[in-house]
């Protein structure tokens, strides 16, 4: 394995930060490959063919988050290993909950789905730049750049959420009459 260090602060590849930088790389590479498997399913689930296209580029961008995730642990010497992420596994249950518990073809659903799946971005946006901030430290200067590319398109995802919500779905869900 090649000693990457950082001249500034001189941490070595063997440190607590890095066993925690691969733990965290770990956690977030189980988060993208199951959000690989997720996010189809909320594509069918969804209405609004504008959320349909978000889900299904959102699904073909995670694929390769999981293909670059796979290629910083091959810089760093390492085999891509998967860890539980806790945080992402709720996250994926809650998005089941609310296809199972909402009627479909509804305004509700497409605004619970935007909803679960916007916890999603912003839990991935956390952990890309948290990660990238830890990369720059440890001088993984090129595996600092492809977490960046990474957070820049979990941002982008999040933004088009709010958009596609703000356009018609949220006022429409708004509209539809409560079956209490």
């Amino acid at each position: 394995m090649k000693q990457m260090r950082n001249a500034a602060s001189s941490i070595p590849t063997a440190s607590k930060l890095n066993d925690f930088f691969e733990e965290q790389l770990g956690e977030i590479y189980w988060a993208e490959k199951k959000l690989a498997k997720v996010l189809p399913k909320l594509e069918k689930a969804a209405t609004a063919s504008e959320l349909k296209e978000c889900f299904h580029k959102h699904a073909e961008q995670t694929h390769n988050h999981v293909t670059r995730l796979e290629n910083i642990f091959e810089q760093m010497g390492k085999k891509s290993h998967a860890t539980k992420c806790p945080a992402m596994a709720g996250i994926t249950e809650e998005e089941s909950d609310i296809i199972d518990d909402t009627q479909e073809g509804s305004s509700h659903r497409d605004a619970a789905l935007i909803m679960t799946a916007q916890k999603a971005e912003h839990y991935e946006i956390a952990t890309y730049g948290g990660l990238k901030e830890l990369a720059k430290t440890m001088g993984y200067d090129d595996i600092a750049e492809i977490l960046n590319e990474t957070l820049n398109e979990e941002k982008e995802t999040d933004k088009k959420l709010t958009r596609v919500a703000e356009m018609e779905i949220n006022h429409q869900a708004s509209l539809e009459p409560s079956t209490v």
